[in-house]
This record gives structure tokens, sequence and C-alpha cells, in this order.
């Protein structure tokens, strides 16, 4: 018998490896993507304090268009540069949650460059 194995086991035990490695300041907050299959989140989190000061996702009532492909990604990579902004927030250090560099996430880094966040 063929044993599949646990793909998200996988993705919490990179994530884990990269999260004591990198951790957000008051000064320069950590962008936290998780993606789910038919949705995205982004949250910009201070993590001193234990606090997310903003957050989008493709859930919101502001989002349109669908979470679960590329320009959904981007989508909400701008919304949350643009709440980040308006909340003081210019510089973020970027967790791709254990995810790959590719597709979604990377959409929403790129719309989240475009809207003005430096990483």
């Amino acid at each position: 018998m063929i044993k599949r194995p646990d793909t998200n086991a996988q993705r919490l035990k990179r994530h884990r490896r990269v999260r004591g490695k990198i951790s957000g300041t008051p000064e320069r907050p950590r962008l936290n993507v998780f993606r789910s299959e038919t949705n995205i989140y982004a949250q910009v989190i201070d993590d001193v304090s234990g606090k997310t000061l903003v957050s989008a996702s493709s859930l919101d009532k502001a989002f349109e268009g669908r979470g679960s492909n590329v320009d959904g990604a981007k989508k909400v990579g701008l919304m949350v540069a643009e709440r980040a902004k308006a909340a003081g927030i210019t510089t973020v250090v970027f967790d791709r949650g254990g995810y790959v560099y590719h597709g979604r996430v990377a959409a929403l880094a790129e719309g989240a460059r475009e809207g003005g966040l430096e990483f």
C-alpha cells in the first residue's frame, strides 16, 4: 500500500524552521501568509507584543474576485499593503509560512510590493 505524505505536516515543519530565524518587531513587523485551497490570507504581526496589526484576506467584504487564483492573491497583497500604509507601516519581514515562493504566495508578495511595502 502506498502511503501519501502529510504535506501540511511537512509545511508546518518548514514553517517552524523559518520562524526560528525571523520575527516581527514594532519597527519591522512580519507579513505572514496563509494559503488554503480556496482562499488566501495575509497578516502583519508584531511578535514582540504578540498582536496582529493589519490583516486582509480573500474573504473580506471589500475583496472582489476569487482567492484561489493568482489574480486574487495579488489583490489581497495590494489590500494588505494599503491597510499597512494607513497604519504607518512601510517595511516588513516576509514570512512565506512554509510554502514555496511560487504562484499565489509570490503573487501576494508582488502585490504587497506594488502597494508600497518594502521587503
